[in-house]
């Protein structure tokens, strides 16, 4: 059962034929759930169309360096769409706040600048157990959900580019 924004697209609609590279970048805190989240959203990507050859990942201390790591990706590859995998789990301070809105917001802005969707694909929980139900499926499956949203996001950038091909304008 697709629920959210899947609920409305034909997955079929998202497979291409090697047509796009992508950039994976994940964290190593909370390491157990962060490879779920990986291994998930390579999955997805290959079974979508991507070639294992187009699919870069580098893996980093922990969440707070993924938008760095992004913008690496993307200087030295070019990609289609970059995805940042991570887990927050709140602690007894504001600390994970303090994370999770600096590394939204670096990956927003890193989208904005490069013109190249940067996915936040970082689990913001509360436990343990809700990280873990979010990476293997049980309640959502967010490495996966990723990996179809960069993919969408890497189509529409290039239907977008089609349309307006010979047009005078700031595109």
């Amino acid at each position: 059962m697709k629920d959210g924004w899947l609920a409305n697209i034909d997955l079929s609609d998202l497979k291409h034929d090697n047509e796009f590279t992508f950039g994976v970048v994940c964290a190593q805190w909370n390491r157990d759930i962060t490879h779920t989240l990986f291994d998930e959203c390579t999955k997805a990507l290959t079974e979508l169309g991507a070639d294992k050859d187009k699919i870069h990942t580098a893996f980093v201390p922990g969440t707070y360096e993924l938008p760095s790591a992004a913008k690496f990706m993307l200087s030295y590859h070019d990609c289609d769409a970059i995805i940042a995998l991570g887990c927050v789990i709140k602690g007894e301070t504001e600390h994970d706040r303090f994370i999770n809105e600096a590394v939204s917001t670096g990956l927003m802005q890193l989208g904005l600048m490069s013109n190249v969707p940067c996915l936040f694909g970082v689990l913001t929980t509360h436990n343990y157990q809700q990280a873990l139900d979010r990476a293997n499926g049980k309640v959502e499956n967010k490495g996966k959900d990723c990996a179809f949203s960069a993919t969408y996001m890497a189509r529409l950038k290039t239907d977008l580019k089609k349309e307006t091909k010979g047009q005078i304008g700031f595109l």
